[in-house]
Order: C-alpha cells, then sequence, then structure tokens
C-alpha cells in the first residue's frame, strides 16, 4: 500500500454531497486540509449535512459550482454520482490539478488486504457475503464501498492484520490511480449506466480499472461464463475464475452438484448446491465468486461453508417480505437494470407479478419479454420509464400502468392469487420517485406490512 499523503494545509474541494462526499470532507478536515465542499443542492435540501461540515470548518458552496474554486485546489475528491468528463473537473484537468474518487484517497490510508468487488449486478451481496464469512472465520473484516459505509470511514481503524472488502462501482474506478487490491473481482458485465457512460465497452474499461495496478503478487477473479469478460482478463494478476457451468483451472466451479475450489490442480470440496440458501443461479454466481474470494484471502474451507450456510441475504436484493393469503412478496428494489430484473424474474418458478419502473437508464426493456412471457402474469410500471417500458415489452405480459409504488402495491394485491410471487424488481434507477434504491425498497416493504396487517386484522374479525 502507498503510504497516506499529508493533508495538513492542503487545498482540498470535494465534490457532491451525498453520503460519500460529507465523509470525505469530514476525513479531510480532521486531517487539518482546507476543505471546500460544493454541491448543486441548496442548503434546504442537504439538511443536517451543512450543519457537521459548518462545525468542522468546512466551507460551503451551496446551490452551484464556480470555475474559481476548482482551479484553486490542490487536490479535488468527487463523489461516485459526478461525472468524471464534468465541464468543471475538465478545467481543473487543463491546469494539472489532481483528480480523485474518495477510494483513492482512502486507499493512501489503508492497512492490511484489500478486496474489490464490482460488476453490474450482484456486487452488494457478493462482498457482503466475503466479509460474513471472513469474519466467521476470525480475521478482523471491514465492508465498505457502496454496500452503505463510505471505505473513508473504515480506512483508520485498519490495521496489518485487517482485510477490507470493497464494493466498488465503475464511477469510482473511473478516477483512481494507485488503487490497487490484492483480490479484484469482476461478476459479470451487462449493459449498466449508459446514461454516463454510453458504451458497454467504455463501462467495461472503466469496470477493468479494478486490476490496473496489480501486480503478480496479486489475484483477478473473473467470471468464466460471461463472455463480455474475456476482453478485460488482465496479464499481471494471478488469474481465478468462478462457473457455474463448466471446471476451471483455477478458482470455483460446480461439479455434480458440489462447489469446489480449485488451486495448482488441487481440488477441495467446499459444500452442496442444495447447501446455498440464496434463491436464483445467479446467486450461485455470487457464492462462487465470494468462494474465490474468501479462500484466496486464507479462509479455510470449512470456514468457507459455514459462512455460506448461514448468509441470510442482503436488504434489498430479493429479500422476503411477507407471505399474505398465500402470496410471497420480495424486495428486489436493489436491480436497477434490466440484467438484474431478469435475474431476478428467473429465481421464481412463475406466477410472478412484477413492478417495473423509475428512471430510465437508456436501458433495452425489450431482451425482457421472454422471461415475462414465461414466468409473469402481470406486469404493474411506474415512474418516469412506464411509457418506454409498456411500448418495449408489449405482447408479453398484461401491463398496467399504475404511476406509483403505492398503488402497485394495491393493485398487486386485488390481482393476485394464492401461491403467485409479487416481485419489486424495478429494472430502473429510483432517483425519479426516491432518494435511492434502499429508499424505494423501504417503502415498499411498509406497504406489503401495511397489507399484512390489515388482512390479519380482516382474518381476525371473521373468526
Amino acid at each position: 500500500m502507498p503510504g497516506g499523503i499529508e493533508l495538513r494545509g492542503m487545498r482540498v474541494l470535494v465534490v457532491g454531497l451525498a453520503r460519500t462526499g460529507v465523509a470525505t470532507a469530514l476525513f479531510c478536515a480532521e486531517h487539518e486540509a482546507r476543505v471546500t465542499a460544493t454541491d448543486l443542492r441548496d442548503e434546504t435540501e442537504l439538511k443536517e449535512a451543512t450543519a457537521k461540515l459548518r462545525d468542522a470548518k468546512v466551507a460551503l458552496e451551496l446551490g452551484g459550482h464556480r470555475a474559481e474554486t476548482y482551479v484553486a485546489q490542490d487536490l479535488i475528491v468527487v463523489s461516485p454520482g459526478v461525472p468524471a468528463d464534468d465541464a468543471f473537473l475538465q478545467m481543473a484537468r487543463a491546469k494539472g490539478i489532481t483528480i480523485w474518487s474518495e477510494i483513492e484517497l482512502a486507499y493512501r490510508f489503508l492497512e492490511g488486504k484489500l478486496i474489490g468487488i464490482t460488476g453490474s449486478n450482484g456486487k452488494t451481496t457478493t462482498a457482503t457475503l466475503v466479509a460474513h464469512i471472513l469474519r466467521g472465520a476470525g480475521f478482523n473484516t471491514f465492508l465498505a464501498g457502496n454496500v452503505g459505509t463510505p471505505m473513508i470511514s473504515s480506512v483508520e481503524d485498519t490495521r496489518e492484520d485487517s482485510v477490507t472488502v470493497v464494493e466498488l462501482s465503475s464511477f469510482q474506478l473511473e478516477l483512481i490511480a494507485t488503487f490497487r487490491p490484492d483480490i479484484g473481482v469482476i461478476l459479470n458485465l451487462t449493459p449498466d449506466h449508459l446514461d454516463r457512460h454510453r458504451t458497454l465497452e467504455a463501462y467495461g474499461a472503466a469496470k477493468a480499472r479494478l486490476f490496473e495496478n496489480q501486480t503478480e503478487l496479486d489475484y483477478a477473479v473473473l467470471n468464466a461464463d460471461d463472455p463480455t469478460l474475456a476482453a478485460y482478463v488482465p496479464s499481471k494478476p494471478l488469474g481465478f475464475s468462478f462457473s457455474r457451468k463448466q471446471m476451471v483451472a483455477q478458482g470455483a466451479f460446480v461439479r455434480e452438484r458440489q462447489i469446489i475450489f480449485r488451486h495448482n490442480e488441487r481440488e477441495e470440496a467446499i459444500l452442496s448446491r442444495e447447501e446455498v440458501p440464496l434463491p436464483g443461479e445467479h446467486n450461485l454466481e455470487n457464492v462462487l465468486a465470494a468462494v474465490c474470494a474468501a479462500r484466496l484471502a486464507g479462509a479455510k474451507t470449512d470456514a468457507i461453508a459455514r459462512g455460506v450456510r448461514s448468509f441470510a441475504g442482503v436488504e434489498h436484493r430479493l429479500e422476503f417480505v411477507a407471505e399474505i393469503s398465500s402470496v410471497r412478496y420480495y424486495n428486489d428494489s436493489k436491480a436497477t437494470n434490466v440484467d438484474a430484473a431478469l435475474k431476478a424474474l428467473e429465481a421464481f418458478p412463475g406466477r410472478i407479478i412484477v413492478i417495473l419502473g423509475g428512471k430510465d437508464k437508456d436501458g433495452d426493456y425489450r431482451v425482457m419479454k421472454p422471461a415475462l412471457r414465461d414466468k409473469a402474469v402481470l406486469a404493474l410500471l411506474i415512474g418516469e420509464a412506464a411509457e418506454k417500458i409498456a411500448s418495449q415489452i408489449a405482447g408479453s405480459v398484461n401491463i398496467e400502468r399504475v404511476e406509483t409504488i403505492e398503488r402497485a402495491v394495491e393493485s398487486a394485491s386485488r390481482h393476485a392469487k394464492s401461491g403467485d410471487v409479487v416481485l419489486l424488481s424495478p429494472a430502473c434507477a429510483s432517483f425519479d420517485q426516491f432518494e435511492n434504491y434502499e429508499h424505494r425498497g423501504r417503502v415498499f416493504k411498509e406497504l406489503v406490512l401495511q397489507l399484512e396487517k390489515k388482512s390479519s386484522g380482516a382474518s381476525a374479525q371473521g373468526k
């Protein structure tokens, strides 16, 4: 790991004041940097964050950005929601000012091993599972990144024997310089964030920066079943892979319903396919990736098996909410792209009422038509993308435009029959109607639980 940089007296601009930006600004202020934070939102939209920042003596420029502020810095740290090609950043870049993402700054202060996990889908589940396995195996483990806690918030608690597991987005990886995971994992690559990256190739290149600074001492882990990843296999780190369809030379795979880890021609049976508690073939892939990462980090096979068996899953990822009148409700709000929603549909045998829609990310919803035709009985459409989705999936399933999630849950409860599944798996971002996908998922769960309470009350009165 590189040594921490000296922030004292440095002029640092933090761009974007969501969770990561606030954490970064406070970290730099604690290290006696001269910190300015800027956001397009005004004081009323940022609420309590501004009070914390002012208490830490962070200068605030809200409601817009100023070119003169950008070009007067020694370092600019950019939050994930800010495009790397932003005009103000280009201006600063032309002046030779250093521009990093938060993970690059955090890496300068990190001790111990680093496991970086990225991909279009499954990042949170896989990162959380790896951390769960390692903690159970006795490792001093930190979980950070897009999973909830910014990496910058935990780095000063790390020590030489720590393992930090970080969920990484393409936005964060765009602006690294020396960031180097000991173990880097790319789970898959499907069209996502094309509203920002424009092409799948550019999106893939951003993800592949995960391997950019790795050496022959490090490990790179890729999904052997995803042909799009073949273009991003790195040359320096030791290559491992995982597959649910074929044996791999180095890594994890399934043979005769057993999950096997193979390294230097030696095979270790980890656990049976039936012992994996998470539904869906996509979650089997996540488990295989986690087996690779945990084994390479030094966890023993029995500890890995225990960790997988005891893993309860992650909120907003095919999360079971309730069963009401023999209808099961699942919250998959984290399915913010088409491929994630497809994987959710494939996780159930059929009779699905699916809630789709939100803020479009230039998704192609036509690819969902076969799965909707085979698995779904009704699609309830919400949010800005409803019209686009309706036009692209027409003819594959019955469609009802309901506009809001409240009306979607109400309609689903009316249409559902015994044995059906009601699935929130939007295939879109949440920012048209919600703060984020977590907010969307919590609202859905609250509505379902209210429905459950009403149903229980009605049943009690009928007795």
